[in-house]
């Protein structure tokens, strides 16, 4: 019974370990903010369904162990011998025999019927140890064995594992009257965790997430609030003033602008202007008015109407280009000076650019997610630009999500409309699919964007797949490489500027987080 597959293991060595792979502890305790243990609050683990109350102490404990087949009389039993897994029962339940690596990979999965037997040897295609794990009805237990022999050059070539065994998560919610619901995701349920609640009332009560906040959050007010900048300004020009910060023994230029009616006590919103190819940070802090600068900020300045934001826009090279990672520790260092000098809500940081500024902007959106909640990329492009690559350091690509809205002319010559939408697009979307029940994000990438296919006007397409909190929006017209999208019948290149609808739209976009 079963299928055989060919290999080239001589016969294995196999010993049976009872194991409970599946088994966990999960303790806890449930205090108010004075450490004061709360009785009766309701505990669940909503992947699991799993629900139970705190004692007196505020404890609570959830565990599982997994039944061991040899302990299961009433499902059957079974046995290795000579690397062959023998199972036995006394119906027809399905069994369902899985093999993976120590690292984790799924390399066989199959589900028999009734009695039989599984040649553990034949289905594997490189020696070393394994772990086989057996399930009979509601009984499961995990076998380790080793597969040693004679091989002929390489393993085989090219296997790929068809899954990976995780260890149990969940998200732990836990409610208690006149407490805000509390909600954590565990990516380990075998731990002990201390949970304090919060008044209801005494906060905003806003949901918790493992990454990213509530749509319109309570602000995060930085260390800079209540404080005066120690800044130096290095000179001052119109609309602002510049300033060096030394980032890897390299003096890095920046120019802020602050709202006339700053207050070090209230958390403003901060928005970095990145800037194009052939063009220079201060151009977007004062410049006659232009088709790339008709207002300063890519035109957000003008519409804080009433003084929620500090501008600051970095400098890149000289030629108006920009490097790889010394420009990411450039800006994530920038941000951390302004929020060191100034009352900035560290939860609504945004970033915005044009061309070679979009494609800066859309490479920060994959590193530095924790720190962006948002970016708006103009003509955005996946080439000529340094993208992080996937890793665990502070620069490399993070699997997160970032909310992302790009606008591009369907006629682009410069920065193609087509790539934008099938290579920068996708990767977002990748990442910003609902949420499951694990708190994870999905892939989005199978959406499609609706788009322009007139001569005068624009589309803006909102995804539906996406998670609410990280929404992605696509806007296209029939324009060329301008950032300065209009609604007018005449879209070449420099007409029609002084009539663009993208900051509203760009403005509207961050104003919903």
């Amino acid at each position: 019974m079963g299928k055989q597959f060919s290999t080239l293991l001589s016969a294995a060595l196999v010993a049976a370990l009872c194991g409970t792979a599946s088994a966990y502890t999960l303790s806890g305790t449930v205090t108010d903010k004075d450490g004061k243990a709360i009785q009766g609050a309701d505990v669940k683990l909503i992947k699991k369904n799993k629900s139970t109350t705190t004692d007196a102490q505020g404890k609570f404990t959830f565990k599982e162990e997994t039944i061991g087949l040899t302990q299961a009389r009433s499902a059957g039993g079974f046995s290795v011998t000579n690397g062959v897994l023998n199972f036995t029962q006394n119906g027809s339940n399905p069994v369902q025999v899985k093999i993976f690596d120590m690292v984790g990979n799924q390399v066989f999965a199959q589900t028999f019927q009734g009695s039989g037997a599984v040649d553990l040897n034949s289905v594997i295609e490189a020696q070393g140890t394994y772990l086989a794990r057996v399930k009979l009805g509601s009984a499961q237990e995990t076998i380790r064995f080793n597969a040693s022999g004679n091989f002929s050059g390489s393993a085989v070539q090219g296997h790929k594992a068809l899954a990976r065994l995780s260890n149990d998560k969940d998200t732990l919610s836990v409610a208690f009257e006149g407490f805000d619901t509390y909600k954590t995701y565990l990516p380990n349920l075998d731990t002990t965790v201390s949970i304090k609640l919060t008044e209801a009332g005494s906060s905003s009560g806003e949901e918790t997430f493992a990454f990213g906040y509530a749509l319109k959050n309570e602000p995060r007010k930085s260390k800079g609030c209540g404080k005066n900048s120690s800044l130096n300004s290095t000179g001052t020009v119109e609309n602002g003033k510049k300033y060096n910060l030394n980032v890897g023994g390299k003096n890095r230029t920046f120019f802020i602008t602050l709202p006339n009616n700053y207050d070090n006590n209230k958390p403003h919103k901060l928005l970095i202007a990145n800037h194009c190819m052939g063009s220079k940070a201060e151009d977007f802090v004062h410049h006659s008015p232009d088709y790339d600068h008709p207002t300063p900020y890519y035109g957000q300045q003008v519409l804080d109407k009433n003084g929620d934001y500090i501008f600051v826009a970095p400098q890149g090279n000289d030629n108006g280009t920009w490097n790889g990672k010394e420009d990411h520790q450039f800006v994530d260092e920038m941000i951390t000076a302004m929020f060191d000098n100034y009352c900035v809500d560290t939860t609504r940081v945004f970033a915005t650019g044009f061309s070679f500024g979009a494609m800066f902007t859309n490479s920060l959106a994959q590193d530095l997610q924790e720190r962006l909640r948002a970016v708006a990329v103009y003509a955005t492009a996946d080439y000529n630009i340094w993208l992080p690559s996937a890793g665990s350091g502070r620069y490399d690509a993070k699997n997160l999500p970032i909310a992302w809205m790009g606008v591009h002319g369907k006629r682009d010559g410069v920065c193609n409309y087509d790539r934008a939408k099938t290579s920068a697009l996708p990767r977002i979307l990748k990442r910003n699919g609902k949420a499951d029940a694990n708190g994870n994000f999905t892939d989005a990438s199978s959406e499609k964007p609706q788009e322009f296919n007139g001569t005068a006007g624009h589309l803006c397409y909102d995804f539906k797949t996406v998670d609410e909190r990280f929404p992605v929006k696509w806007c296209s017209w029939n324009g060329e490489h301008q950032w300065t999208a209009h609604d007018g019948s005449n879209t070449s290149t420099g007409q029609g500027w002084q009539n663009t609808w993208v900051p509203e739209e760009v403005h509207k976009f961050f104003e919903q987080f």
